[in-house]
């Protein structure tokens, strides 16, 4: 496309969009988690399949609803951030608040979507840049809420990442290989170092898993400043909130948003941290 502008206007529509979708997938994943997890051990228990509460929960059914009143939610009032506006944040039904978070993840999706577009313009890159990003404000939400980072979500995007390096879109693939690799196993020699030491879990394995999309997706040179980044965000964050008391000490802080966030700067901005490298990382 030779509109740049347009280009990315139209890409920022469809991340409005798929905002939408992904507060769903936030919402209801960690739910059909819990319900396989409680199908499969009753299942190696001999026991009966405990039934469903309700209508069993799928990223596309039921429609969604008010949780409070249970109004069907129709396509009028749910178009991404008018619908909210519109209805002034409120249900049309019970007049019950609708979360902040609901067009906060859509403005988010939409800025993100639109940027890359602007950034990586009409190719490859964009597409595999939105399928990165879009992932990553799943895998940050869900963790932020569950601590739980889905391996249907982080291990296709891992695959995906290699993928998209065999053709070097990102970087080479043998840097992306690597990338997978030293991601994974720094992680989890962390873990292990840590769980030696005190005799408790210091992380999920999750989070060893979403390092290695990281890698997979940027290379093995971006993990230092990615690893680096995410725990000074990390600690800050959690330094923050005993400070103000609401997080009392030594209770466990999600580490998922923090390794999102720093992924997606080193997205777009790779090349600027990887200017910096040899500082970081000496390089033959």
């Amino acid at each position: 496309m030779q509109d740049p502008f347009s280009f990315t206007f139209l890409v920022a529509l469809l991340g409005l969009c798929v905002g939408s979708f992904l507060n769903v997938a936030i919402h209801r994943l960690p739910r059909m988690m819990e319900r396989e997890w409680l199908e499969e051990a009753a299942a190696l228990r001999g026991e009966a399949v405990p039934a469903p509460g309700g209508e069993r929960l799928s990223l596309s059914r039921p429609r969604s609803r008010c949780p409070h009143c249970g109004h069907m939610i129709p396509a009028l009032e749910n178009i991404p951030l008018l619908s909210y506006i519109a209805l002034r944040g409120r249900c049309r039904q019970c007049k019950t608040p609708i979360g902040l978070r609901y067009p906060l993840v859509e403005a988010l999706t939409a800025a993100l979507s639109g940027y890359a577009a602007w950034r990586f313009g009409f190719g490859p890159a964009t597409i595999g840049a939105l399928v990165f990003l879009w992932t990553m404000i799943a895998l940050a939400f869900i963790d932020f809420d569950t601590q739980l980072l889905p391996d249907s979500l982080t291990l296709p995007l891992l695959w995906l990442g290699l993928a998209f390096n065999l053709r070097a879109t990102y970087v080479p693939l043998a840097d992306a290989v690597a990338g997978a690799m030293a991601g994974y196993l720094f992680l989890w020699s962390v873990y292990w170092l840590f769980k030696l030491i005190t005799g408790k879990e210091g992380m999920g394995h999750g989070d060893f898993k979403l390092l290695a999309a990281i890698g997979a997706w940027l290379g093995w040179q971006i993990l230092p400043p990615v690893i680096l980044l995410a725990s000074l965000a990390g600690a800050a964050v959690g330094i923050g909130l005993i400070a103000a008391k609401r997080l009392n000490r030594g209770a466990p802080i999600p580490f998922g948003p923090y390794l999102a966030i720093a992924g997606l700067i080193a997205l777009f901005h790779g090349a600027a941290i990887n200017a910096y490298l040899p500082a970081i990382v000496p390089l033959p």
